[in-house]
């Protein structure tokens, strides 16, 4: 006779890593489509979800080159993206050379392996609160542990310098900075990347750079490269296909190395070590990153006035403007809105129970704010990339659902 077999324990490493933009309600958001349900998903960036297309001379580039991309390539990449990449960046100002850069399967990827060859169990990564919660998985996957700085809202969502640096200690090893900023948008001053990289160099911490949105900013913002700016310490500059050039499946990133790599190698030999063990990340891909970095900007003139993902953004400003419920600080930069329920109106509002209220009655999927490893259950992300006329009959659902919990009564206090 058969005996059952105990349920499978699983890695205790889990128990505090989350990623809800991919989590309990996407999960229900697919149900509701098999049901015949049509959904409009708001909770991720995902450019061609929205009719925004890869730049046709990007997938040009890859299918001319499939013959050349059937072999493994070299760990690091091929050199013909490796070096498109350090050719951007030195036409910034950085001073960068192929042997420190990696092409990864998405940033995603680099995120984990350049965290694994730097932490050992208890090394702290101090991370921006609210975060893109990859970064906090990726930092407690490697042992670490994820230390969240505050970005109040009250600042726009700036990083608190007197905050950070009352949070690092002796276990203290990298700084993560994610400008333009998901989820919230903002996009940091040169004083106050300054200012962040003057501290890395005097508590000798490796600064990482999240630039994924580097092009994409509105208004007046100015994107500054921090790399830029740090030369006492180790820079990693994270970038990739995914959002600038609208290429998600292509699965490509890149991480280059700037500041004292001199005083680096032993890192380097781990981070070639660990790219090794994965063989190489996806070839084809990375036929496109020389033509994609050649001057093709291939979103910059959508964030402009008249362009879809400005009057994107701008439908957002004016649907939150016009709402009874909702406050805003518009962002400057990516392609999210972290949008807050005002607490005066709605006393008892929970993010998430808001998130699948919404799913389940108006058919609208969001990411709600305690996803993003942070304290603001009053607020909830939403992307910028459907069209204004969408967004439009979004926000009407949205007040829809708002108006009904409104109207209930309070909860009563448990003991």
């Amino acid at each position: 006779m058969l005996r059952h077999s105990p349920e499978i324990e699983v890695s205790s490493q889990l128990k505090h890593v989350r990623y809800e933009i991919r989590g309990k309600l996407a999960r229900r958001a697919q149900e509701l489509e098999r049901q015949g349900y049509e959904i409009i998903p708001l909770n991720i960036g995902n450019p061609g979800l929205f009719g925004l297309r890869t730049p046709e001379r990007l997938r040009l580039a890859m299918i001319e080159n499939l013959p050349a991309a059937e072999p493994y390539s070299n760990q690091k990449g091929i050199f013909p993206a490796r070096e498109a990449v350090v050719m951007q960046q030195q036409g910034r100002g950085v001073d960068v050379n192929t042997e420190h850069v990696f092409i990864g399967n998405g940033v995603s990827e680099l995120i984990d392996l350049t965290l694994r060859g730097l932490l050992n169990p208890g090394d702290e990564v101090l991370i921006p609160s609210p975060d893109y919660p990859l970064w906090t998985a990726a930092t407690v996957l490697n042992g670490g542990r994820a230390v969240h700085y505050p970005c109040p809202e009250s600042d726009a969502f700036n990083p608190d310098m007197a905050g950070i640096e009352a949070l690092i200690t002796p276990r203290t090893r990298a700084l993560v900075v994610i400008n333009p900023n998901n989820p919230t948008g903002a996009v940091y001053s040169r004083e106050r990347l300054t200012a962040l990289a003057r501290l890395a160099e005097h508590h000798g911490l490796v600064l990482m750079c999240d630039e994924i949105y580097d092009q994409m900013v509105y208004d007046d913002a100015e994107f500054v490269p921090l790399a830029t700016l740090c030369k006492e310490t180790l820079c990693a500059t994270f970038s990739g296909l995914s959002k600038v050039y609208r290429a998600c499946g292509y699965r490509v990133g890149w991480v280059s190395f700037s500041g004292t790599v001199d005083r680096s190698e032993r890192y380097f030999a781990a981070l070639d070590l660990l790219a090794a063990l994965r063989l190489c990340s996806n070839v084809p891909g990375q036929w496109a990153v020389q033509t994609a970095l050649g001057g093709y900007q291939s979103i910059s003139k959508l964030c402009t006035p008249g362009g879809r993902l400005y009057e994107s953004r701008k439908a957002i400003i004016d649907g939150v403007a016009k709402s009874e419920f909702l406050t805003l600080v518009p962002p400057r930069g990516a392609m999210y809105a972290f949008i807050g329920v005002d607490n005066r109106k709605i006393r008892d509002f929970d993010d998430e129970e808001f998130a699948m209220e919404l799913l389940e009655q108006q058919h609208v999927l969001i990411a709600p704010g305690s996803s993003f490893n942070t304290s603001y259950r009053d607020h909830f992300r939403i992307t910028t990339l459907p069209e204004e006329g969408r967004l439009a009959d979004v926000f009407q659902r949205l007040e829809h659902v708002l108006g009904q919990i409104a109207e209930r009564p309070p909860r009563l206090e448990t003991a």
